[in-house]
């Protein structure tokens, strides 16, 4: 008896703690399970989770950052739910996976700081726009930044150096950080 009660309440938390309370993975794609595919135009990884929560035969999804796997950015839906490989190409989760980018100290994901340019300065593609924080860094003027990610503005990938700091506005090309 108390072995079935046992089992009944792990069902229950196993239920209550479901996909709801799931995030999508950055830096990670599921290969395989594919049945569609569409171009996102705006660039934005949660447009491909809403996707695949409106679509019924959808257990999972991978989203492709513009100019990966093609010159747009591509939201890959699932019909079934294959492994995770680590790949900074894309942001990948199962059905009911929220987007919710990393948050790791000075780095701001998904963050625009619009305006106080005053260089910007071509970089090699960097998932965590850390090459971007240490342009900033060894510039005494520089107070912000924002890393773009190449296909945003560009083919390329661009590092934005600020003489002051701007207010914080949600872009999925993004990668910014305050530093002074």
């Amino acid at each position: 008896m108390i072995r079935h009660f046992c089992v009944l309440t792990a069902c229950c938390v196993l239920l209550l703690a479901g996909p709801r309370g799931a995030q999508a993975q950055v830096g990670f794609d599921r290969p395989g399970g594919d049945y569609a595919s569409m171009a996102v135009r705006s660039g934005d990884p949660a447009v491909c989770a809403a996707r695949c929560e409106r679509d019924g035969k959808c257990r999972a999804w991978s989203f492709s950052y513009p100019r990966t796997a093609a010159r747009d950015a591509i939201c890959w839906l699932k019909n079934q739910v294959t492994p995770a490989k680590e790949d900074s190409c894309c942001i990948s989760g199962v059905r009911g996976a929220a987007v919710a980018e990393p948050r790791t100290g000075e780095l701001e994901f998904a963050i625009d700081r619009l305006g106080g340019d005053y260089r910007n300065i071509d970089l090699p593609a960097d998932p965590t726009g850390k090459a971007c924080a240490d342009a900033c860094q060894a510039d005494p003027r520089c107070r912000a930044f924002t890393y773009v990610r190449p296909g945003y503005i560009g083919p390329g990938a661009r590092c934005f150096l600020k003489d002051r700091i701007t207010r914080p506005r949600h872009k999925p090309c993004c990668i910014s950080g305050v530093v002074r």
